[in-house]
């Protein structure tokens, strides 16, 4: 059960102003998962941004340090990455530049809840922009590679904010998050976006936008929640929610981006990163979550990940209860044969 004072309700969550988030939408941890397989895509409750669970030595918060160096306390710079009094740029609209921005300190939280200020922004037309930034907890740090900015066959969980599509045969909308998950034994595939290795994702028209950009994402006992605030509105809005992913802890927090012959500039305003108060069975507790590998309890393969326009998958993994309510229905259907063919068959004896 959840810290005294934790929130849990249905409806829309509001961002105030001056807070990193209140309350968000989501179903209680009591709700049946059935439910929410049956409902499709649910959202999170997002922490309300208490200070006390704030941890700093996690967080890159204005006003920042050691601006116009190439590093500050807690966060090390790389590549194209530029320091100034307003936001860190990744990279600036210009052609083939990578830069990315990596904590000191490896996080030892097991539920956790990082909230991202961001923009994407550039004189590039429709299609004619990229490549986008991506958000990182890896056990390697500040090694460039072709993943935006970042290496590739990594360890741990990626957020990829994508904003140009390299597959030409896609019905997916751009820009358009994804989740991965990687044990080190699997390439991301820039020429279809990802497609085979992506976990869940939703289109999210962050580019270009006059007003302020946030995204959170929320990992508590198995479960990761993406949600995102573009439409400056306040309110947080569901994009990503999958359950079964095994995240150790020990990992470091980080952000990286990459141009090609398009650009854009790619800016971080912030990271908060809070502690989320989950007390955990004994079970749990005895792991030590620093041996243990990425993972997620379910994969999808290739013919799984098929498009809509909208950019959403429209069939996934059968897993857990989804498998156990196809049995049920098989179950049944056997039994009402059964019946309707016993009752025939005493329909045809001779009286």
């Amino acid at each position: 059960m959840a810290a005294e004072g934790w929130i849990w309700r249905w409806g829309w969550g509001r961002r105030c102003l001056g807070r990193p988030g209140l309350p968000g939408p989501g179903p209680g941890p009591t709700t049946p998962l059935f439910l929410l397989l049956l409902l499709g895509s649910v959202t999170a409750d997002i922490t309300d941004g208490n200070s006390e669970h704030l941890k700093r030595e996690h967080s890159l918060i204005k006003p920042y340090q050691g601006v116009g160096s190439s590093s500050m306390p807690l966060w090390d710079f790389q590549g194209s990455t530029m320091l100034t009094s307003q936001y860190v740029r990744l990279t600036p609209d210009e052609r083939s530049k990578e830069g990315s921005i990596w904590n000191h300190q490896p996080c030892f939280l097991k539920d956790w809840e990082m909230h991202v200020h961001f923009k994407v922004h550039g004189t590039g037309k429709k299609n004619l922009h990229g490549d986008g930034i991506a958000l990182w907890y890896t056990r390697d740090r500040l090694v460039p590679g072709p993943v935006f900015g970042s290496k590739d066959n990594f360890h741990g969980l990626a957020i990829f904010l994508d904003t140009y599509p390299n597959d030409e045969t896609t019905e997916r909308v751009f820009p358009y998050i994804s989740v991965m998950v990687n044990n080190g034994s699997l390439s991301y595939d820039h020429s279809k976006d990802g497609r085979w290795t992506e976990l869940a994702g939703c289109t999210a028209d962050f580019r270009n936008r006059d007003h302020d950009t946030f995204l959170a994402v929320r990992y508590s006992r198995g479960r990761l929640t993406v949600m995102t605030d573009l439409e400056d509105k306040n309110e947080w809005k569901n994009c990503i929610d999958i359950t079964g992913v095994r995240l150790p802890t020990g990992y470091y927090f980080g952000a990286s981006a990459g141009t090609g012959d398009l650009s854009d500039n790619h800016d971080i305003i912030s990271m908060k990163l809070f502690q989320l108060m989950v007390e955990h069975t004994p079970d749990e507790e005895s792991i030590d979550w620093t041996k243990i590998e990425p993972s997620v309890n379910f994969l999808k393969s290739p013919k799984d990940n098929v498009d809509d326009p909208t950019g959403n998958f429209r069939s996934g993994p059968l897993t857990g209860w989804r498998v156990f309510l196809l049995l049920l229905c098989a179950l049944l259907g056997i039994v009402v044969c059964a019946v309707v063919s016993v009752a025939c068959a005493w329909a045809q004896e001779p009286m």
